[in-house]
């Protein structure tokens, strides 16, 4: 796991429902995409288990909700959160991706 001087919440948080995780996780999950374009560990972390990576930052989900990181076609990441629900059916919830925009 990455090191632990960087917080993606000040307190334990405990997301038990899903209107919980849609309300509180896009920010943090935000958090986490901004740190992942800057730290390769961290990056690679919550490629592998972003669930876990979660909960290393103390931020805890219900087990119905399950989080795949995509490559887009523009090589960006994008993060995808499910809602699994009975009969193997998953409803997508969200997703969250960084967009870089330049003017001048």
């Amino acid at each position: 796991m990455p090191p632990s001087d960087f917080a993606l919440v000040r307190h334990s948080t405990h997301l038990q429902d899903i209107a919980r995780v849609e309300r509180h996780l896009p920010e943090i999950l935000g958090r986490a995409l901004a740190r992942a374009w800057i730290d390769a560990e961290f990056s690679d972390t919550l490629r592998a288990d972003p669930k876990g990576l979660l909960a290393h930052y103390n931020v805890y989900l219900p087990t119905t909700v399950s989080i795949e990181l995509e490559t887009t076609e523009t090589q960006r990441q994008r993060i995808v959160v499910y809602e699994n629900r009975q009969h193997g059916e998953r409803r997508r919830v969200m997703y969250l991706q960084l967009v870089m925009l330049a003017g001048k």
